[in-house]
Protein backbone atom coordinates (compact mmCIF):
# COMPACT_ATOMS: atom_id res chain seq x y z
CA UNK A 1 0.00 0.00 0.00
CA UNK A 2 1.17 3.61 -0.82
CA UNK A 3 0.72 6.09 2.20
CA UNK A 4 1.32 9.37 2.36
CA UNK A 5 2.13 10.52 6.33
CA UNK A 6 1.46 14.16 6.73
CA UNK A 7 3.23 16.77 8.65
CA UNK A 8 5.12 14.34 11.31
CA UNK A 9 8.04 15.61 13.13
CA UNK A 10 10.41 12.79 11.67
CA UNK A 11 13.21 12.16 14.33
CA UNK A 12 15.51 9.36 12.55
CA UNK A 13 18.36 9.00 15.30
CA UNK A 14 20.58 6.86 12.88
CA UNK A 15 20.78 9.63 10.16
CA UNK A 16 20.37 12.66 12.61
CA UNK A 17 16.78 14.10 11.00
CA UNK A 18 14.60 16.20 13.28
CA UNK A 19 12.20 17.79 10.81
CA UNK A 20 9.06 18.08 10.58
CA UNK A 21 8.08 16.78 7.04
CA UNK A 22 5.92 13.98 5.15
CA UNK A 23 6.66 10.70 4.95
CA UNK A 24 6.20 8.55 1.68
CA UNK A 25 5.89 4.57 1.73
CA UNK A 26 6.08 2.18 -0.77
CA UNK A 27 5.91 -1.50 -0.89
CA UNK A 28 7.00 -2.22 2.43
CA UNK A 29 10.01 0.53 2.13
CA UNK A 30 10.69 4.32 2.65
CA UNK A 31 9.75 5.83 -0.62
CA UNK A 32 10.34 9.27 0.02
CA UNK A 33 10.68 11.79 2.73
CA UNK A 34 9.92 15.70 2.15
CA UNK A 35 8.84 15.65 -1.37
CA UNK A 36 6.46 12.60 -3.16
CA UNK A 37 8.47 10.52 -5.63
CA UNK A 38 7.26 10.84 -9.67
CA UNK A 39 3.57 9.37 -10.21
CA UNK A 40 3.22 8.86 -6.22
CA UNK A 41 -0.67 8.19 -5.67
CA UNK A 42 -1.21 7.66 -2.10
CA UNK A 43 -3.77 5.18 -1.36
CA UNK A 44 -4.09 6.04 2.39
CA UNK A 45 -2.85 9.15 3.95
CA UNK A 46 -2.02 9.71 7.72
CA UNK A 47 -2.82 13.36 9.29
CA UNK A 48 0.28 13.40 11.67
CA UNK A 49 0.40 17.00 12.03
CA UNK A 50 1.62 17.05 16.00
CA UNK A 51 3.07 13.42 16.27
CA UNK A 52 6.23 12.54 16.02
CA UNK A 53 7.36 9.74 13.18
CA UNK A 54 10.38 7.70 14.42
CA UNK A 55 12.17 4.03 13.77
CA UNK A 56 9.78 1.55 15.28
CA UNK A 57 11.41 0.63 18.44
CA UNK A 58 13.77 -2.20 19.05
CA UNK A 59 13.42 -3.87 22.26
CA UNK A 60 16.39 -6.43 23.07
CA UNK A 61 14.27 -8.96 25.62
CA UNK A 62 10.96 -9.96 25.29
CA UNK A 63 10.09 -13.11 26.75
CA UNK A 64 7.31 -14.60 24.12
CA UNK A 65 6.93 -17.56 26.31
CA UNK A 66 6.33 -20.56 23.23
CA UNK A 67 6.92 -22.48 23.21
CA UNK A 68 6.21 -24.41 26.49
CA UNK A 69 4.83 -21.80 28.58
CA UNK A 70 1.63 -20.84 27.18
CA UNK A 71 0.04 -19.50 30.46
CA UNK A 72 2.18 -17.08 30.50
CA UNK A 73 1.89 -15.78 27.19
CA UNK A 74 1.88 -16.78 23.42
CA UNK A 75 3.95 -15.44 20.92
CA UNK A 76 0.80 -13.73 19.05
CA UNK A 77 -0.15 -12.15 22.42
CA UNK A 78 3.25 -10.68 23.36
CA UNK A 79 4.14 -9.27 19.33
CA UNK A 80 1.00 -7.51 19.58
CA UNK A 81 1.79 -6.17 22.94
CA UNK A 82 4.91 -4.90 21.59
CA UNK A 83 3.23 -3.26 18.63
CA UNK A 84 0.79 -1.38 21.17
CA UNK A 85 4.20 -0.36 22.79
CA UNK A 86 5.91 0.71 19.59
CA UNK A 87 8.21 -1.70 19.10
CA UNK A 88 8.40 -3.43 15.64
CA UNK A 89 11.91 -5.16 16.41
CA UNK A 90 12.76 -7.76 18.83
CA UNK A 91 14.62 -10.12 20.27
CA UNK A 92 13.30 -13.14 22.20
CA UNK A 93 15.44 -14.69 24.71
CA UNK A 94 16.14 -18.73 24.72
CA UNK A 95 14.55 -19.65 27.97
CA UNK A 96 11.31 -21.67 26.45
CA UNK A 97 10.84 -25.45 26.74
CA UNK A 98 12.00 -26.97 24.55
CA UNK A 99 15.30 -24.58 25.12
CA UNK A 100 16.31 -22.75 21.98
CA UNK A 101 19.21 -24.49 21.27
CA UNK A 102 18.36 -26.02 18.23
CA UNK A 103 17.19 -24.81 14.71
CA UNK A 104 14.15 -26.53 14.62
CA UNK A 105 12.74 -24.28 18.04
CA UNK A 106 14.24 -21.21 16.12
CA UNK A 107 12.54 -22.15 13.07
CA UNK A 108 8.80 -22.37 14.96
CA UNK A 109 9.38 -19.41 17.07
CA UNK A 110 10.02 -17.81 13.22
CA UNK A 111 7.09 -19.26 11.72
CA UNK A 112 4.62 -18.38 14.35
CA UNK A 113 6.24 -14.62 14.29
CA UNK A 114 5.19 -15.08 10.84
CA UNK A 115 1.53 -16.35 11.32
CA UNK A 116 1.10 -13.69 13.72
CA UNK A 117 1.86 -10.53 11.53
CA UNK A 118 2.99 -8.52 14.38
CA UNK A 119 6.45 -7.23 15.09
CA UNK A 120 9.57 -8.77 13.51
CA UNK A 121 10.97 -11.21 15.99
CA UNK A 122 14.51 -12.05 16.19
CA UNK A 123 15.49 -15.50 18.48
CA UNK A 124 18.42 -15.28 20.62
CA UNK A 125 19.95 -18.92 20.84
CA UNK A 126 21.15 -20.51 23.64
CA UNK A 127 25.45 -20.60 23.71
CA UNK A 128 24.67 -23.95 25.85
CA UNK A 129 22.95 -26.93 24.98
CA UNK A 130 20.13 -26.81 27.49
CA UNK A 131 21.28 -24.23 29.08
CA UNK A 132 23.39 -26.09 31.17
CA UNK A 133 26.94 -24.29 30.54
CA UNK A 134 28.29 -27.18 29.38
CA UNK A 135 28.38 -28.23 25.62
CA UNK A 136 28.18 -25.77 22.81
CA UNK A 137 24.73 -25.54 21.38
CA UNK A 138 25.04 -25.83 17.32
CA UNK A 139 25.54 -22.18 16.96
CA UNK A 140 26.82 -21.98 12.93
CA UNK A 141 23.56 -23.59 12.49
CA UNK A 142 20.84 -21.24 14.34
CA UNK A 143 22.95 -18.37 12.85
CA UNK A 144 21.99 -20.05 9.56
CA UNK A 145 17.93 -20.40 10.51
CA UNK A 146 18.06 -16.65 11.90
CA UNK A 147 19.79 -16.46 15.43
CA UNK A 148 21.13 -12.86 16.15
CA UNK A 149 23.31 -13.59 18.80
CA UNK A 150 23.87 -16.19 21.64
CA UNK A 151 23.41 -16.15 25.17
CA UNK A 152 22.94 -17.99 28.48
CA UNK A 153 20.94 -15.83 30.29
CA UNK A 154 21.48 -16.16 34.13
CA UNK A 155 22.77 -19.65 33.87
CA UNK A 156 26.69 -19.54 34.83
CA UNK A 157 28.97 -21.92 32.92
CA UNK A 158 30.63 -25.47 34.72
CA UNK A 159 34.18 -23.60 34.56
CA UNK A 160 35.53 -20.52 33.50
CA UNK A 161 37.53 -22.65 30.64
CA UNK A 162 34.08 -24.02 29.20
CA UNK A 163 32.87 -20.43 29.30
CA UNK A 164 36.68 -19.08 27.20
CA UNK A 165 36.46 -22.31 24.73
CA UNK A 166 32.56 -20.89 23.67
CA UNK A 167 33.53 -17.56 23.48
CA UNK A 168 36.69 -17.96 21.44
CA UNK A 169 34.19 -20.25 18.92
CA UNK A 170 31.89 -16.86 18.81
CA UNK A 171 34.65 -14.77 17.99
CA UNK A 172 35.63 -17.41 15.20
CA UNK A 173 32.66 -16.82 13.11
CA UNK A 174 31.70 -12.90 14.68
CA UNK A 175 29.05 -13.71 16.38
CA UNK A 176 27.69 -11.55 19.30
CA UNK A 177 27.36 -13.15 22.78
CA UNK A 178 24.98 -11.69 25.49
CA UNK A 179 26.04 -11.80 28.97
CA UNK A 180 24.03 -11.59 31.73
CA UNK A 181 26.60 -10.56 34.91
CA UNK A 182 25.39 -12.12 37.61
CA UNK A 183 27.40 -14.67 39.84
CA UNK A 184 25.44 -17.58 40.49
CA UNK A 185 27.21 -18.16 44.25
CA UNK A 186 26.74 -14.52 45.45
CA UNK A 187 23.32 -13.86 44.71
CA UNK A 188 22.03 -17.95 45.47
CA UNK A 189 19.23 -17.39 47.65
CA UNK A 190 18.61 -13.63 47.67
CA UNK A 191 15.56 -11.61 46.75
CA UNK A 192 16.43 -8.09 46.28
CA UNK A 193 19.44 -5.68 46.42
CA UNK A 194 21.60 -6.43 49.76
CA UNK A 195 21.34 -3.30 51.66
CA UNK A 196 19.23 -1.41 54.61
CA UNK A 197 15.73 -2.13 52.84
CA UNK A 198 16.64 -5.94 52.16
CA UNK A 199 17.52 -5.84 55.68
CA UNK A 200 14.51 -3.86 57.40
CA UNK A 201 11.91 -6.61 55.29
CA UNK A 202 14.10 -9.62 55.97
CA UNK A 203 14.90 -10.34 52.88
CA UNK A 204 17.71 -12.29 51.90
CA UNK A 205 20.42 -9.75 49.81
CA UNK A 206 22.27 -10.01 46.69
CA UNK A 207 25.00 -7.96 46.85
CA UNK A 208 26.50 -5.80 44.09
CA UNK A 209 29.08 -7.76 44.36
CA UNK A 210 26.94 -10.32 42.30
CA UNK A 211 27.03 -8.25 39.03
CA UNK A 212 30.55 -6.82 39.77
CA UNK A 213 32.74 -9.86 40.21
CA UNK A 214 31.14 -11.88 37.23
CA UNK A 215 31.09 -8.36 34.92
CA UNK A 216 35.16 -8.56 35.75
CA UNK A 217 35.65 -12.12 34.77
CA UNK A 218 33.41 -11.63 31.45
CA UNK A 219 34.60 -8.44 30.19
CA UNK A 220 38.50 -10.03 30.72
CA UNK A 221 37.30 -13.16 28.75
CA UNK A 222 35.92 -10.56 25.95
CA UNK A 223 39.47 -9.33 26.13
CA UNK A 224 41.21 -12.24 25.95
CA UNK A 225 38.81 -13.64 22.91
CA UNK A 226 38.01 -11.02 21.04
CA UNK A 227 34.35 -11.23 20.63
CA UNK A 228 31.53 -9.27 20.31
CA UNK A 229 29.84 -9.09 23.75
CA UNK A 230 26.65 -7.32 24.64
CA UNK A 231 26.18 -7.00 28.38
CA UNK A 232 22.36 -7.33 29.33
CA UNK A 233 20.49 -5.36 32.41
CA UNK A 234 23.10 -3.90 33.80
CA UNK A 235 21.99 -2.38 37.06
CA UNK A 236 24.66 -0.97 39.59
CA UNK A 237 26.86 1.79 39.43
CA UNK A 238 29.87 -0.12 39.62
CA UNK A 239 28.93 -1.96 36.63
CA UNK A 240 27.86 0.98 34.14
CA UNK A 241 31.57 2.31 35.47
CA UNK A 242 33.21 -0.88 34.49
CA UNK A 243 31.27 -1.13 31.50
CA UNK A 244 33.03 2.94 30.28
CA UNK A 245 36.10 1.54 31.38
CA UNK A 246 36.13 -1.51 28.72
CA UNK A 247 34.57 0.89 26.70
CA UNK A 248 37.74 2.88 26.68
CA UNK A 249 40.17 0.41 26.86
CA UNK A 250 38.41 -0.32 23.06
CA UNK A 251 36.84 -3.30 23.75
CA UNK A 252 33.78 -4.54 21.62
CA UNK A 253 30.91 -3.72 24.38
CA UNK A 254 27.72 -2.51 24.58
CA UNK A 255 25.06 -3.11 27.33
CA UNK A 256 21.48 -2.46 27.73
CA UNK A 257 19.37 -1.39 30.77
CA UNK A 258 15.88 -2.43 31.78
CA UNK A 259 13.69 -0.01 31.77
CA UNK A 260 12.59 -0.46 35.15
CA UNK A 261 15.88 -0.44 36.50
CA UNK A 262 15.75 2.85 35.28
CA UNK A 263 12.46 4.02 37.15
CA UNK A 264 12.16 2.09 40.30
CA UNK A 265 14.46 1.27 42.83
CA UNK A 266 14.54 -1.21 45.64
CA UNK A 267 12.10 1.36 47.92
CA UNK A 268 9.45 -0.17 46.00
CA UNK A 269 9.82 -3.26 47.71
CA UNK A 270 8.69 -1.81 51.02
CA UNK A 271 4.99 -3.63 50.82
CA UNK A 272 6.29 -7.10 50.16
CA UNK A 273 4.45 -6.70 46.50
CA UNK A 274 5.75 -9.60 43.92
CA UNK A 275 4.93 -6.82 41.37
CA UNK A 276 8.23 -5.69 41.65
CA UNK A 277 10.44 -8.97 42.56
CA UNK A 278 13.01 -9.08 39.52
CA UNK A 279 15.98 -10.46 39.01
CA UNK A 280 18.55 -9.16 38.80
CA UNK A 281 16.84 -7.01 41.70
CA UNK A 282 16.14 -3.63 41.76
CA UNK A 283 18.58 -1.51 43.51
CA UNK A 284 19.19 1.46 45.28
CA UNK A 285 18.92 5.37 44.45
CA UNK A 286 21.94 6.02 43.67
CA UNK A 287 22.45 2.81 41.12
CA UNK A 288 19.41 3.87 39.34
CA UNK A 289 20.78 7.56 39.18
CA UNK A 290 24.26 6.11 38.03
CA UNK A 291 21.99 4.16 35.20
CA UNK A 292 20.66 7.56 33.72
CA UNK A 293 23.68 9.40 33.23
CA UNK A 294 25.13 6.09 31.72
CA UNK A 295 22.08 6.37 29.29
CA UNK A 296 22.72 9.45 28.94
CA UNK A 297 26.66 9.75 27.78
CA UNK A 298 25.70 6.31 25.69
CA UNK A 299 27.60 4.42 27.53
CA UNK A 300 24.64 2.42 27.80
CA UNK A 301 23.31 2.89 24.31
CA UNK A 302 20.22 0.78 24.61
CA UNK A 303 17.02 0.37 26.86
CA UNK A 304 15.13 -2.60 26.69
CA UNK A 305 12.04 -3.87 28.42
CA UNK A 306 12.96 -6.96 29.76
CA UNK A 307 9.50 -8.16 29.61
CA UNK A 308 8.80 -11.14 31.26
CA UNK A 309 4.57 -12.41 31.15
CA UNK A 310 3.15 -14.03 34.13
CA UNK A 311 0.16 -16.08 34.69
CA UNK A 312 -1.58 -14.49 38.09
CA UNK A 313 -0.73 -17.60 39.95
CA UNK A 314 2.89 -16.95 39.53
CA UNK A 315 2.33 -13.52 41.77
CA UNK A 316 0.32 -14.51 44.31
CA UNK A 317 2.45 -16.42 46.66
CA UNK A 318 4.57 -15.06 49.51
CA UNK A 319 7.15 -12.54 47.89
CA UNK A 320 9.95 -14.99 48.25
CA UNK A 321 8.18 -17.77 46.45
CA UNK A 322 6.79 -15.70 43.66
CA UNK A 323 8.28 -15.73 39.91
CA UNK A 324 10.55 -12.25 39.41
CA UNK A 325 9.34 -10.72 35.98
CA UNK A 326 7.74 -7.54 35.02
CA UNK A 327 5.28 -7.21 31.86
CA UNK A 328 6.41 -3.76 30.33
CA UNK A 329 6.66 -3.82 26.72
CA UNK A 330 3.58 -2.46 25.61
CA UNK A 331 4.25 0.55 27.85
CA UNK A 332 7.74 1.00 26.56
CA UNK A 333 7.59 4.08 25.09
CA UNK A 334 5.28 5.80 27.59
CA UNK A 335 7.87 4.45 30.50
CA UNK A 336 10.44 5.69 28.16
CA UNK A 337 9.20 9.49 27.68
CA UNK A 338 8.76 9.41 31.43
CA UNK A 339 12.86 10.32 31.60
CA UNK A 340 12.04 13.06 28.80
CA UNK A 341 9.76 14.53 31.21
CA UNK A 342 11.85 14.75 34.13
CA UNK A 343 13.91 16.08 32.26
CA UNK A 344 16.44 13.68 32.06
CA UNK A 345 17.13 12.80 28.20
CA UNK A 346 15.78 15.21 25.33
CA UNK A 347 13.60 13.12 22.87
CA UNK A 348 16.30 12.55 20.16
CA UNK A 349 18.44 10.63 22.79
CA UNK A 350 16.04 8.94 24.26
CA UNK A 351 14.83 7.70 20.87
CA UNK A 352 18.69 6.76 20.33
CA UNK A 353 18.40 4.26 23.03
CA UNK A 354 15.18 2.65 21.80
CA UNK A 355 15.76 2.56 18.08
CA UNK A 356 19.25 2.61 16.61
CA UNK A 357 21.32 1.99 19.63
CA UNK A 358 19.91 -1.20 20.43
CA UNK A 359 20.17 -2.37 16.75
CA UNK A 360 23.64 -1.69 16.82
CA UNK A 361 24.20 -3.42 19.36
CA UNK A 362 23.17 -6.72 17.78
CA UNK A 363 23.57 -5.69 14.39
CA UNK A 364 20.04 -5.63 13.57
CA UNK A 365 18.02 -4.78 9.95
CA UNK A 366 15.89 -1.95 12.07
CA UNK A 367 16.25 0.99 13.89
CA UNK A 368 16.21 3.70 10.92
CA UNK A 369 14.10 5.48 8.97
CA UNK A 370 15.65 6.38 5.56
CA UNK A 371 15.10 5.93 2.16
CA UNK A 372 14.71 2.16 1.12
CA UNK A 373 14.69 1.45 4.27
CA UNK A 374 11.82 -0.98 6.08
CA UNK A 375 9.16 1.05 6.52
CA UNK A 376 8.91 0.41 10.16
CA UNK A 377 8.07 3.06 12.18
CA UNK A 378 6.21 4.53 15.22
CA UNK A 379 3.60 7.60 15.27
CA UNK A 380 3.16 9.06 18.72
CA UNK A 381 1.91 12.00 20.52
CA UNK A 382 4.22 13.17 23.20
CA UNK A 383 2.07 15.23 24.61
CA UNK A 384 -0.92 13.46 25.00
CA UNK A 385 -0.85 10.57 28.40
CA UNK A 386 -1.25 7.00 28.59
CA UNK A 387 -3.60 5.26 31.38
CA UNK A 388 -1.62 2.14 31.64
CA UNK A 389 -3.94 -0.99 31.44
CA UNK A 390 -6.65 0.76 29.66
CA UNK A 391 -6.33 -1.77 26.94
CA UNK A 392 -4.29 -4.84 27.55
CA UNK A 393 -2.55 -7.23 24.86
CA UNK A 394 -0.10 -9.15 26.83
CA UNK A 395 -1.28 -12.44 28.60
CA UNK A 396 0.82 -11.27 31.78
CA UNK A 397 -0.71 -8.44 33.90
CA UNK A 398 2.27 -8.44 36.25
CA UNK A 399 2.91 -4.43 35.86
CA UNK A 400 3.24 -2.45 38.94
CA UNK A 401 2.89 0.54 36.45
CA UNK A 402 -0.55 -0.43 35.58
CA UNK A 403 -3.41 2.28 36.55
CA UNK A 404 -0.20 4.98 36.15
CA UNK A 405 -0.90 7.70 33.30
CA UNK A 406 2.27 8.00 31.83
CA UNK A 407 3.70 10.59 29.09
CA UNK A 408 3.02 9.69 25.89
CA UNK A 409 0.47 7.89 23.53
CA UNK A 410 1.47 5.10 20.45
CA UNK A 411 -1.45 6.17 18.21
CA UNK A 412 0.10 4.50 14.94
CA UNK A 413 2.71 1.77 14.36
CA UNK A 414 3.57 0.20 11.25
CA UNK A 415 5.45 -2.66 9.90
CA UNK A 416 6.97 -3.13 6.52
CA UNK A 417 4.26 0.07 5.61
CA UNK A 418 0.85 -1.66 7.15
CA UNK A 419 -0.83 -0.45 10.10
CA UNK A 420 -0.47 -3.26 12.95
CA UNK A 421 -1.50 -1.29 15.62
CA UNK A 422 -3.88 2.00 15.89
CA UNK A 423 -3.83 3.51 19.65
Amino acid sequence: MRTHILGARLIDPASGHDQVTDLFLEGGKVAAIGQAPAGFQAEKTLDAKGLVAAPGLVDLSVALREPGYSRKGTIASETLAAVAGGVTSLCCPPLTRPILDTPAVAELILDRAQEAGHAKVFPIGALTKGLAGEQLSELVALRDVGCVAFGNGLASFVSNRVQRRGLEYAATFDLTVIFHAQDASLAEGGLAHEGPTASFLGLAGIPESAETVALARDLLLVEQSGVRAHFSQITSARGAEMIAQAQARGLPVTADVAMYQLILTDEALMDFSSLYHVQPPLRTRADRDALREAVKAGVITAIASHHQPHEPDAKLAPFGATEPGISSVELLLPLAMTLVQDGLLDLPTLLARLTSGPARALRLPAGRLAVGAPADLVLFDPEATTLAGETWKSRGDNCPFIGHCLPGQVRYTLVDGRIIFQG
